[in-house]
């Protein structure tokens, strides 16, 4: 059987070209990785000593998590069973702001070692197959309903070849987005490969049992297997067009690269356009970025559109932030701020940013030479409404979907507190009260460990409670059917 480059191969030649032994102890880099991921979090995360609901999943998982994955860390041989093995760990903290990412490439979304020949969608509670190869003889069709694996129910299946190690099956968007692996073999060794006889209902029909047969790989199938079944974005993340004679505002990743100078630039072109009595549509579909600058990146679109002055009393407060007050910590104000200090252009822009920072580092000495575990700062309070009038004439449909998240997020509380303006599509992921990221380099140098430092105490939209459109508003047909998206967002206005 051809076997797409996996994690391992990609480990191996990083180990080989630092000079490290060929044969990795594995197994030993995971136990030491684990511990030196339990302890920074425990060290340095507000959940680990801030009271309350938010930080419960935190607290139960902190240790029996890491004996959980201690124990499987015997087995780990691979680099993909080490970065299979970080995940599941960090993904059972529940909280989708703190991650371990291994640190070379191999195991994007496409990544596959085995596969039956189709792949299963998250399509309406239940696992449907969404895509089928072409020239595969005797394979379930496409819209039938997995039911069980030799006595497994789908969900039982799910659990155990997905939850953690996938995604966080707690979530709509941990479903979606995970989906398509259900019953594709990803070289995770603790969930093993392509199921062998599966159970598949068409309709109102009786079950019937298919014999899953490993299938050649080919990786261009395999990424069409997957853009069948999930939205993903393509080539180029911003952009505008024109759709049925409105404006169709494309921002499709927060991230510093997406291009975001000619973006604005182009938006500031539009501005009669998209402030024109026919509305637009602002598609925030996979959308995600975890940087200082994504929340910066969607306020700053929404301001142009709409002007400062008219969202000002629209934003929602800051509130308090709470710090966990540790050297560690600081040090991650200490570096951010040599950063922005070092950027011309972020000087110019965001001077009130580079005072509140300083600001945050003094209060940080203050705590700790105090030994306070933690400490408050007000943040930006609500403005009163300026009576400044909405330029913007048209009702706006605002897209989403499972892949909008991080600085999206964000963004839409903002947006959804905008007159004439309205959430359609599907249910965004989620995210933790606990945000600004730290990252770190664990001791393999295989993985990096994410988590947010501080706390929004006061944010009025709670912990993992994601944004899902009204009745009436919600997609239901093939999210990846890009006409037939377009056609019924036609209908909404």
């Amino acid at each position: 059987m051809q076997r797409l480059l996996t994690a391992s191969t990609a480990g191996l030649a990083l180990a080989v070209c630092a000079g490290a032994a060929s044969a990795q102890d594995f197994r030993a880099l995971a136990r030491q990785d684990l511990a030196a991921a339990h302890d920074a979090l425990r060290d340095n995360h507000p959940a680990a000593v801030l009271p309350g609901a938010a930080s419960e999943d935190f607290r139960s998982w902190l240790d029996a998590g890491l004996a959980d994955a201690v124990a499987k860390a015997g087995q780990v041989n691979s680099g993909d069973s080490h970065a299979y093995l970080m995940r599941y760990y960090a993904a059972g903290f529940r909280d989708s702001n703190i991650e371990i990412t291994p640190t070379f490439e191999g195991m994007g979304p496409y990544f596959v070692t085995g596969w039956p020949g189709f792949a299963t969608g998250w399509r309406n509670g239940a696992y449907e197959v969404t895509y089928v190869q072409p020239g595969v003889r005797n394979l379930p069709p496409v819209g039938a309903v997995l039911v069980d694996c030799l006595g497994n129910t789908a969900e039982q299946i799910a659990q155990e070849r997905l939850d953690r190690w996938e995604g966080d099956l707690t979530t709509e968007a941990g479903r979606v987005r995970s989906a398509p692996y259900l019953l594709w073999n990803r070289n995770n060794l603790w969930t093993g490969g392509v199921p062998a006889l599966c159970n598949f209902k068409v309709g109102n029909r009786r079950p019937r049992e298919y014999r899953l047969l490993p299938q050649p790989l080919d990786a261009a199938t395999i990424e069409t297997a997957y853009r069948a079944t999930v939205y993903m974005p393509g080539a180029t993340p911003l952009a505008v067009e024109q759709v049925n004679g409105r404006p169709w505002v494309h921002v499709h990743s927060f991230a510093d690269s997406a291009g975001w100078d000619a973006f604005n630039a182009q938006i500031e072109g539009d501005i009669a356009s998209l402030r024109g009595p026919q509305g637009f549509v602002l598609d925030l579909r996979g959308a995600s970025g975890q940087s200082y600058r994504s929340t910066t990146r969607g306020y700053g679109l929404a301001n142009r559109i709409w002007t400062p002055e008219f969202t000002v009393s629209r934003q929602p407060a800051a509130g308090e932030i709470t710090y966990r007050a540790t050297a560690g910590n600081r040090q991650w104000f200490v570096e951010t701020l040599a950063r922005m200090e070092a950027d011309p252009r972020f000087v110019q822009e965001s001077g009130p940013v580079i005072e509140e920072t300083r600001a945050i580092i003094a209060a940080f000495d203050a705590a700790l030479e105090a030994d306070q575990p933690l400490f408050t700062l007000a943040g930006r309070s609500a403005v009163q409404d300026t009576g400044a009038a909405n330029p913007v004439q048209g009702q706006v449909v605002v897209l989403v979907d499972s892949g909008c998240s991080g600085g999206c997020l964000d963004t839409l509380d903002l947006l959804t507190r905008l007159p004439n303006v309205r959430l359609v599509g599907a249910t965004t992921a989620t995210d933790s009260i606990f945000i600004e990221r730290t990252n770190a380099r664990l001791p393999s140098n295989y993985s990096d460990l994410s988590y947010g430092h501080k706390a929004w105490t006061s944010r009025q939209r709670p912990s993992h409670q994601p944004f899902t459109p009204a009745a009436g508003l919600t997609f239901t047909g093939n999210p990846t059917d890009e006409a037939a998206v377009r056609t019924w967002v036609g209908t909404l206005f």
